[in-house]
């Protein structure tokens, strides 16, 4: 039978989608269904909730970052081995930038490239009748994503209930259900959204009662039938074919002239893994690695090598590049300038093998970081920068990098995409040279960005893709929605 898949959209962040994603996926496993998930956009968390759940690694799908190739790829691995793929979108169902359509960075985008119908959940408190004009603006407001069910959220009494449920079914759409508002979040957030799956002692008895939930308030026969079967082609070879049949790991080749075996192919724009041996910085304070990241990396022959500078561990020497992900160093500032075992390996490991640090990782890489108390604290010192939380700004949103010079994410003049999402701020900027160029998603120049001295290289700039020319429309349809 072939997979089917179904995306949980709403009008805006913070309307639900994770909750009713979370509650399908607990709900469809403990029926035997073979559940698998994605999420549209640049997202860590929420694949991380994903992956409790299904056991599968958290993926996404990003129209703007990732070109039509990688993307059929990342949802064909997404869709190996289960019966129902539930992608989850953010923001709002048509939000992106202002770009062609089907390149936009939208979850609509991911919906009409792949015919997959949409399960919309609106958050109705403070609404009553208006919710149908709401579902049916989201139902005609672009041909090619259907709107096939609505799911009700946030609704205050039965009397509340039967007015929404009027409405939506005015509207010429199915109520898939109706979740009635509780008490209390829950689950705990923090600066960058919900605290990560890995810290949450009770996760399990928690999805449990979600799936009760799920049984007690969805329609969850009619959700599963509104599902669609993926088209049993969705690596068509035209996409997939590439130059090289073969390519090289970005790892101290680059920089040192060396010839490092080849490796499989990868599906055109996914980054090359660094490496043959990639020692990953893994724990509560490095977690943000992209799943299609370490997916591709793994099929293409590298290997990962965890380990955690939280529990004062340091890279494993017979790795040949290390990489250092985001995450929440600032909240754990303190224990990693204890690490000294870890700065020292590092500092060691560094002086022969490339170093890089994304985001969290290049706060990392600096000379001190100062959390939300102001207190400053040393770190690794292999770059010149120091980052501040207490001074914090948001800084958020697509960016595509030109590389300045040779590095483990490639070549000096590649193109990559991807996006940021801080609120550190860099306070001194130390003399290192910059590592790329930067540009925002709409065009806007923002100038260099990051450092590099040697091997280490870091920003606050997370990849998602090697970069691509905007992709043409997939249909007549001209609209671009939001932006």
């Amino acid at each position: 039978m072939s997979t089917r898949a179904i995306m949980v959209a709403a009008p805006r962040s913070g309307g639900g989608k994770t909750t009713v994603t979370l509650a399908l996926l607990a709900a469809f496993r403990r029926r035997g269904i073979r559940v698998g998930a994605a999420k549209t956009g640049p997202d860590y968390i929420d694949p991380a909730f994903h992956a409790a759940l299904t056991g599968r690694p958290g993926l996404n799908l990003d129209s703007w970052c990732m070109n039509p190739a990688l993307l059929a790829a990342t949802l064909e691995a997404a869709r190996q081995d289960v019966d129902l793929v539930v992608v989850e979108s953010a923001m709002g169902l048509f939000d992106g930038l202002v770009a062609p359509n089907g390149a936009r960075g939208s979850p609509s985008d991911i919906a009409a490239r792949f015919n997959i119908p949409v399960l919309l959940v609106l958050d109705v408190s403070g609404q009553g009748q208006t919710v149908g004009a709401v579902a049916h603006g989201f139902a005609t407001w672009q041909p090619d994503v259907q709107v096939a069910g609505v799911v009700l959220n946030r609704v205050a009494s039965p009397r509340h209930a039967r007015l929404t449920e009027g409405a939506i079914q005015a509207a010429g759409l199915p109520v898939c259900g109706t979740l009635l508002r509780q008490p209390g979040t829950p689950l705990p957030e923090r600066h960058l959204g919900l605290v990560q799956a890995r810290e949450h002692d009770g996760l399990t008895d928690w999805l449990e009662d979600l799936a009760d939930k799920a049984e007690r308030e969805l329609n969850l026969d009619a959700i599963l039938a509104t599902a669609r079967p993926l088209p049993e082609n969705l690596l068509p070879d035209t996409l997939l074919q590439a130059p090289n049949s073969q390519f090289t790991p970005l790892n101290s080749a680059i920089l040192q002239g060396s010839s490092p075996a080849p490796m499989q192919a990868l599906p055109p724009g996914a980054l090359p893994p660094p490496g043959q041996r990639i020692a990953l910085a893994d724990d509560a304070a490095f977690s943000f690695l992209y799943g299609h990241l370490a997916l591709f990396w793994r099929q293409a022959g590298a290997e990962l090598v965890p380990f955690s500078p939280l529990a004062n561990e340091a890279p494993d020497p017979s790795c040949d590049v290390c990489w250092l992900p985001g995450g929440y160093p600032e909240l754990h500032a303190g224990q990693l300038a204890a690490a000294e075992h870890f700065r020292h390996g590092l500092a060691s490991f560094a002086q022969t093998r490339p170093v890089h640090g994304e985001c969290g990782g290049f706060m990392v890489l600096g000379e001190a970081l100062e959390d939300a108390q102001g207190t400053r604290h040393r770190m690794t010192g292999l770059l010149g920068h120091v980052t501040s939380f207490a001074r914090r700004k948001l800084n958020l949103g697509y960016r595509e990098a030109t590389l300045l010079a040779p590095s483990v994410l490639g070549q000096a003049g590649t193109t990559l995409r991807g996006h940021e999402f801080h609120y550190a701020t860099v306070v001194e900027t130390g003399a290192d040279a910059p590592l790329a160029h930067l540009r925002a998603g709409d065009g806007t120049d923002l100038g260099p960005c990051g450092g590099r001295r040697g091997a280490v290289s870091g920003s606050f700039f997370h990849v998602l893709a090697c970069g691509h020319p905007a992709s043409p429309p997939h249909s007549g349809w001209s609209h671009t929605g939001s932006s």
